[in-house]
Formats: C-alpha cells, sequence, structure tokens
C-alpha cells in the first residue's frame, strides 16, 4: 500500500481513526475516563452527601454515613412504602369489587338465558335484550371523551394498566444493597490530631484524624476499622499486630470477638488495588458512519 499524506482526504473508506477523532470533536460516541483520587470522597465523608460527617455512623459492612441524612434516608423510605401499600391496598378492593360485579352479571345472565329458553323467545326478542352497540363512528357510546394515543403504548384502547405489585417493607442500604435498620447502625468516635501549631478549621485540615493506639494519621491509603463496642476508629495494623493477640480493647481492657471488629471502606485513592470502579463514562448520541 502506498503511504498518504497525513491530511489526504482522498480515501474511499471512513477509517476508525477518522471517526474517533471527527465524535470526539463534534460531540458523539461515549468518553471513558480513568477517576482520580481527587474524583472520590474521603474515608471521613458520607456516602450520600458526600461531605465530612457531623454525627457520623457505619453501617454492619463499614459503609459511612451522616446520622441526619442516614435518618431523612429510611423516613423517605418508609414514606415510599406507606404510600405504596396503599395504593396496592386501593387495587386489591378494586379487584374485589370487580369480581362481585362480574358474579352478578354471571347470574342476571344466566337467569336472562333460562328465562329466554323457558319463554321460546324468538331472535326478535333476543336482539331485543341484548342491545347491539356496534357502530362506525368514533363519537358513538361516550366514546367523544376519549383522547387515546396512538404513538403512547399506554394510552392505547386495548391497553391493560399495569397491576402493582406488593412493596417490600425492609430498607435496603443505598451503597450495599443489603437490608439496613436503625439498630445496626453503630456511632463513631473519631480521634483528633492534636498539632498546636495548626490553627486551620477541622474540614480545612489535611490530616484531621489518627488512631488513638499508634497515633497514625488516618486517610484514604490507610485501612481501618470500627471497634463495634466503643465505636474507635483504629488501623488494620493496630487490629493485626495489637488487638488480635489477646482480643482485648487496647483502650478499656473489654473482651472483644471477630464480629466487634467492622472495616471501614475507603475512599478513593487512585490504585486499582484499593478501588475497583474507576472508570467513569460519559454516554452521547452515536456518530453514524
Amino acid at each position: 500500500m502506498t503511504r498518504h499524506a497525513r491530511n489526504c482526504t482522498a480515501g474511499a473508506v471512513y477509517t476508525y481513526h477518522e471517526k474517533k477523532k471527527d465524535a470526539a470533536a463534534s460531540g458523539y460516541g461515549t468518553q471513558s475516563e480513568r477517576v482520580g483520587k481527587d474524583s472520590v470522597k474521603s474515608f471521613d465523608c458520607c456516602n450520600l452527601t458526600l461531605q465530612p460527617c457531623r454525627y457520623p455512623v457505619v453501617t454492619k459492612d463499614g459503609y459511612l454515613f451522616d446520622k441526619e441524612a442516614i435518618l431523612e434516608y429510611i423516613i423517605a423510605k418508609k414514606n415510599e412504602y406507606t404510600r405504596n401499600l396503599k395504593k396496592y391496598e386501593k387495587q386489591l378492593k378494586k379487584e374485589e369489587e370487580e369480581k362481585r360485579e362480574l358474579a352478578t352479571a354471571e347470574k342476571e345472565a344466566n337467569l336472562i338465558k333460562f328465562m329466554n329458553r323457558e319463554k321460546n323467545i324468538t331472535n326478535t326478542a333476543k336482539a331485543a335484550t341484548a342491545p347491539s352497540t356496534s357502530s362506525v363512528s368514533n363519537l358513538a357510546n361516550g366514546k367523544n371523551k376519549e383522547l387515546p394515543s396512538f404513538w403512547v403504548p399506554s394510552q392505547l384502547p386495548d391497553a391493560k394498566i399495569s397491576k402493582l405489585q406488593k412493596p417490600d417493607p425492609t430498607i435496603y442500604c443505598p451503597i450495599s444493597g443489603k437490608p439496613l435498620k436503625m439498630k445496626d447502625l453503630i456511632e463513631i468516635k473519631w480521634t483528633l490530631v492534636n498539632d498546636p501549631d495548626d490553627k486551620k478549621s477541622l474540614i480545612a485540615k489535611e490530616n484531621r484524624y489518627m488512631c488513638p493506639v499508634t497515633h497514625d494519621i488516618l486517610s484514604n491509603a490507610v485501612p481501618c476499622a470500627v471497634i463495634r463496642t466503643t465505636g474507635h476508629v483504629v488501623t488494620m495494623e493496630c487490629i493485626e499486630k495489637i488487638i488480635k493477640k489477646d482480643w482485648l480493647h487496647p483502650l478499656t481492657g473489654d473482651k472483644l470477638k471477630e464480629k466487634d471488629i467492622i472495616v471501614l471502606q475507603r475512599g478513593g485513592t487512585g490504585y486499582a488495588s484499593t478501588n475497583q470502579n474507576l472508570e467513569a463514562k460519559n454516554e452521547r448520541p452515536v456518530l453514524q458512519a
């Protein structure tokens, strides 16, 4: 194949490189970009508000929430369940009424059929008892008040109303998708870094919290865990090297168990070994060749 100039436009084929270049310039096609550490929340931020927690609580799976935000979420889900349950009960009552009406209509139809058989009514009389409603007019039988939209499936004349399913009363965690209860939320106790030379506010500080046992600075790059009995946040290194030796709380001396250690889900570091979903996609209209 002969070589062409860089700006050669005499090619008969719309190449992949040209298509990708034109798509990036014209705003078409899906863009994928790796998410950096600046695009992921910090370890001490709420998973709902993405802001530092004022009253931090953690779930059994290690997801951190602000107590106010997670309470609003739970209340909103309970109100949604109440509304859906009322709609479901209303649907059940309507179905029962329809069943009773059908049973009454069936009895009346059987009675009329029996009377017609006994009296040997002629076809004309039968036509009189069951009046014909066939009409070619679109305005007959009150159809002038109906305005079906034939391009919307739910507005078609033969469209059926979708039945509601019985709502699930269980409230699920917005992050993990597992059942969530108020009694399972554990309050967290942070240990502030005592630096007399740092006069910044707590939010503006880069190093805000530390491990109460080893005094290591906590960050997204440091694996942490919550002691369920007291709510203290310690490093995983402290868990492995100190607590798991004799299973005693290093601050209170209480006995601990394996279930008392809750691994805190970290924020973003930008490394694939720490985070799983680091790719963001921006879906745009497809450029047709």
